[in-house]
């Protein structure tokens, strides 16, 4: 038995497929604070991962001029667990202390201005964990002993040379006093 349908018919039903299509698109798009600041500012971005919910993949495109501001937050010890993360890395890392991946972001800044070998994408090492320096293999440190120390080291990096052009001393590594290296 064949139906035969009305002109009508058939373009209100195409019409509510059209509007029930565009009402599921709608619906799904969930439109968060990191589409809206692709690349935020140095408060939106702790914001963002004090929240866990910085969603890109990729660190901000930080300058120079924004080091001051995060060093604000290297002593930070609250972990977070939403975080851009390298996908080459073989080491899953489920959390990181705020204040170590601050100092990354800061390295981070440093190894795109230097245009350093080891950057892939942002990333200026495989993680945000320092490991010993004359390490024969891996050795990923994570103490809070280590913290503090890479948080001085940048801190006085920045502070010492502060009234110099950052191109006098963006090649000096901030770690290069310390028993630790970015892994």
């Amino acid at each position: 038995m064949t139906l035969l349908y009305s002109k009508d018919v058939i373009m209100k039903t195409l019409h509510l497929i059209v509007i029930a299509a565009s009402m599921t698109f709608l619906i799904g798009c969930d439109k968060n604070d990191t589409e809206e600041y692709p690349n935020p500012n140095v408060e939106k971005y702790i914001e963002l991962l004090k929240s866990n919910q910085y969603d890109l993949i990729d660190l901000p495109a930080f300058t120079y001029h924004d080091i001051p501001a995060l060093l604000k937050y290297r002593n930070e010890t609250q972990t977070i667990t939403k975080f851009p993360r390298n996908s080459i890395s073989s080491l899953w890392m489920p959390e990181c202390k705020l204040g170590m991946y601050v100092l990354w972001t800061v390295e981070s800044t440093r190894a795109v201005a230097i245009n350093s070998e080891y950057l892939i994408m942002r990333f200026p090492s495989q993680n945000p964990v320092l490991g010993l320096r004359n390490a024969t293999e891996n050795s990923p440190v994570s103490s809070d002993e280590s913290h503090r120390t890479a948080a001085k080291a940048y801190y006085e990096w920045w502070h010492e040379h502060r009234n110099e052009s950052f191109s006098a001393y963006m090649n000096i590594d901030p770690l290069g006093k310390t028993a630790y290296q970015w892994e």
